[in-house]
């Protein structure tokens, strides 16, 4: 990348220039003396200097742009290049929540380690909202999303599937109450629950509990919400966690009621009762979303048909 635009993206990235002028190596005086150069050769400011931190200004935001395509363009040349110097070799940087990671690639990675020794990751986990945006800045190869808003701006191909339970403390006595439809923990590893036939609770026979949801960012806290206000209450919601994992321990001991997912079910004696949700949000579809792009590189090729086989 040219010089001019590396100085330009640099305060754009610290929101500074003394911070730009560290990174740079420069002087914070010669670094001001370049920036304004450009700014004197196009006759506008590319930054609003009475904020802090820096902000863009219009003609600022366009060079941010322009520049975020050419390091995308760099890198799937190198990509590219690579591929062609070093078959069965590369780095994949990909994105999940940490239920993704734990409950659903954790056993496949391993795996696709052996077969492809070459092939390095680099695992990002955080909320789907901020992987998606590091998807579109090209700062992850891929990620994986449920969410039909995220999945529209991106090459996308389908995963997996999993279905959202409600799970109660077993010692609640809603459970005597909805008896007919509790389901344990072995019959979710049976698959009891994907049978058509297998009876569902109405949620609303549980609107009196305390629940613990997740927290906004999370794909389930936005179904939990749709699924409560389509059985017609609001939930008193005891704890709000970033991970699904902890509610679900949480659960498991007597904290309160949590959504969960059938994937995370893999030991039998869970002190939980499991009920079908009777709601179409309940079902969810993920899929491997990539940037849209010219060129994909042959790690992430290998990845996603290996990811496609074994899931």
């Amino acid at each position: 990348m040219q010089q001019d635009f590396q100085y330009i993206y640099q305060v754009f990235l610290d929101g500074s220039f003394s911070k730009a002028a560290e990174h740079l190596y420069l002087t914070q005086p010669a670094l001001s003396i370049a920036i304004q150069k450009i700014e004197n050769s196009i006759g506008m400011p590319l930054f609003d200097r009475s904020r802090r931190p820096l902000q863009l200004t219009a003609a600022g935001e366009a060079y941010i742009q322009s520049i975020q395509k050419m390091q995308s363009l760099e890198y799937d040349l190198n990509q590219q290049i690579h591929d062609i110097q070093n078959l069965n070799t590369g780095l994949i940087r990909f994105g999940g929540s940490h239920y993704v990671n734990a409950y659903i690639l954790s056993p496949v990675l391993a795996g696709f380690c052996q077969e492809y020794p070459g092939i390095k990751l680099e695992i990002t986990e955080e909320s789907s909202d901020v992987l998606s945006d590091l998807l579109m800045q090209r700062k992850i190869d891929l990620t994986f999303s449920c969410n039909p808003d995220i999945m529209k701006n991106f090459e996308r191909y389908s995963m997996f599937r999993d279905h959202i339970l409600l799970a109660v403390p077993q010692n609640h006595p809603v459970n005597q109450t909805a008896a007919y439809a509790a389901l344990t923990a072995q019959d979710i590893i049976d698959g009891r629950h994907l049978d058509p036939t297998c009876p569902s609770a109405p949620l609303s026979l549980f609107r009196d509990l305390e629940f613990i949801l997740l927290t906004p960012g999370n794909n389930l806290h936005d179904r939990a919400i749709q699924i409560f206000q389509e059985a017609g209450f609001k939930p008193n919601i005891k704890l709000r966690l970033s991970q699904l994992a902890t509610a679900y321990h949480l659960a498991a001991d007597g904290f309160g009621a949590t959504l969960v997912s059938d994937r995370m079910i893999h030991t039998p004696n869970v002190p939980l009762r499991f009920y079908q949700l009777n709601s179409q949000l309940a079902d969810r579809m993920f899929y491997v979303l990539l940037p849209n792009r010219n060129y994909t590189s042959f790690a992430v090729k290998r990845f996603i048909q290996y990811l496609l086989l074994h899931l």
